[in-house]
């Protein structure tokens, strides 16, 4: 990974904020650095590289070669035997790169969004960050870069013009929420949702919810936490802002939604007043509340509800989430990102309503939902019995657990399925071509480790 550092940065400054050593060689501490890398292969100049440790790797190996690349600097756990060149000496890189962001990120100041949620964060994120681009310059956290490398490199790209930075919070271990919110010192925190992604590792939707509350942990002491009012694991977070739908004594209520062919509209209550007709290009109901966390952050963000309608209507889906378009003379829904029962169901959905509006046939090809551990049978289960509660006309699963999906749809009463193991690839999509016809709906869901865009490659 490699950062761009826009703002004005010294060395010194860096050994400061990494709390480390410094051996300057020949090198002025007082050099501007306009890199931060952790990949050796980078050719910066008046970079800095960052030699992270791993299970499979160790950053020292590759000094050498970030030198050769333009490096002026290498922050390091041990020094080389013959000291040739300038290094910022510490007891863990990883950390050191959490802290250097961190003061970088406090030197600039903007205000700062955390999103973290079992479901729904990286299209909320894209709400908010819509959303806050009506006042401010803003920067958000790009495809997955939400984990402890990933989130400090992306605050270290800030730029002091930027007025605003929203920050997508990933996990899947006790600790992680925590040392992300305490590099992050967010003004506005939200938890979209407690699901079932990583109980594997947490042991159950109570372990999740406290998981994902560690947010807390670095939120800054008049910050403002934005939760879920329809879930019952967040009720009663002191001084914590609610949005529901279901749950009427909200603090922000989604009321009248109108679900389209392009999107939909809905209403929302606050302080006794009623906020007309929102208006999103989303469609599936489960992303109004989504789009609803992104009004209450403009709100709190202090923009004003016309630039919020407007951001709203500029929101755009990325990468692999949701992203539907026609291709030879089908609906492709592309949502390969990730995979968990609620997102899955949701999906489905999504391309049930698609379908019906069509007056077409509703095709689902779903993988593997990863980490789900002792629920994992469980959760499968549900989803096929979902696939046949939206009379998907036909299902092809791609993947050793997913084959419970096709065991469960077939019991309720869905005929044409096909199964395939993972890896693949080439059978499946020869499968959906022989069995699909122009105007299908097809629907592409799965854990990100499936893969599942390479076979909509194959397809074309």
């Amino acid at each position: 990974m490699v950062a761009d550092v826009k703002g004005i940065l010294y060395l010194s400054e860096i050994a400061e904020m990494a709390h480390g050593s410094f051996y300057a060689g020949s090198l002025d501490e007082d050099v501007e650095i306009k890199t931060i890398t952790t990949d050796s292969r980078i050719k910066a100049s008046y970079s800095v590289f960052i030699a992270l440790v791993g299970e499979k790797f160790d950053g020292h190996d590759y000094v050498d070669k970030a030198f050769e690349n333009g490096a002026v600097c290498a922050v390091v756990e041990r020094l080389p035997e013959n000291k040739e060149g300038t290094y910022i000496l510490v007891d863990d890189t990883k950390k050191a790169l959490g802290m250097i962001a961190k003061a970088y990120k406090n030197k600039l100041s903007p205000l700062t969004v955390a999103v973290t949620g079992s479901v729904g964060k990286p299209t909320t994120k894209e709400f908010i960050y819509a959303v806050l681009s009506e006042k401010y310059k803003t920067l958000k956290t790009e495809g997955n870069f939400n984990n402890d490398i990933g989130l400090p490199m992306t605050l270290l790209g800030l730029s002091p013009e930027n007025d605003a930075a929203v920050l997508e919070m990933g996990m899947s271990h006790f600790g992680e929420i925590e040392y992300l919110s305490k590099i992050a010192s967010p003004n506005i925190a939200v938890i979209t949702m407690i699901g079932r992604s990583h109980i594997e590792n947490l042991g159950s939707r109570e372990g999740i919810r406290d998981a994902k509350l560690e947010i807390r942990k670095g939120l800054q002491h008049d910050g403002i936490l934005i939760l879920n009012g329809d879930e019952p694991l967040l009720e009663d977070i002191n001084g914590a802002i609610y949005v529901a739908e279901k749950n009427k004594f909200a603090d922000y209520v989604i009321d009248n939604v109108i679900e389209g062919e392009n999107g939909c509209a809905f209403d929302l209550l606050y302080n006794g007043e009623r906020v007309e007709s929102l208006t999103i290009p989303a469609v599936g109901r489960h992303n109004v509340m989504n789009a609803a966390f992104a009004f209450v952050v403009g709100i709190a963000a202090g923009v004003g509800e016309f630039e919020i309608r407007r951001g709203l209507m500029s929101f755009r889906n990325t990468g692999l989430r949701q992203n539907i378009y026609e291709s030879h003379g089908k609906t492709i829904i592309a949502d390969c990102y990730n995979a968990a029962p609620e997102s899955v169901k949701a999906s489905l959905k999504v391309l049930s309503d698609i379908a019906e509006r069509k007056g077409t046939r509703k095709i689902a090809v779903l993988g593997d939902m990863k980490e789900l551990g002792a629920y994992s049978a469980q959760a499968h289960v549900e989803v096929g019995t979902e696939v046949a509660a939206n009379k998907i006309d036909v299902l092809f699963t791609f993947g050793m657990l997913a084959a419970d999906i096709a065991a469960a749809a077939s019991k309720y009463g869905v005929k044409n399925i096909f199964v395939f193991e993972e890896g693949e690839y080439r059978e499946i999509a020869e499968a959906i071509k022989e069995n699909t016809a122009d105007g299908d709906v097809i629907l592409f869901k799965g854990s990100r480790v499936m893969a599942l865009e390479k076979v909509i490659e194959l397809l074309d």
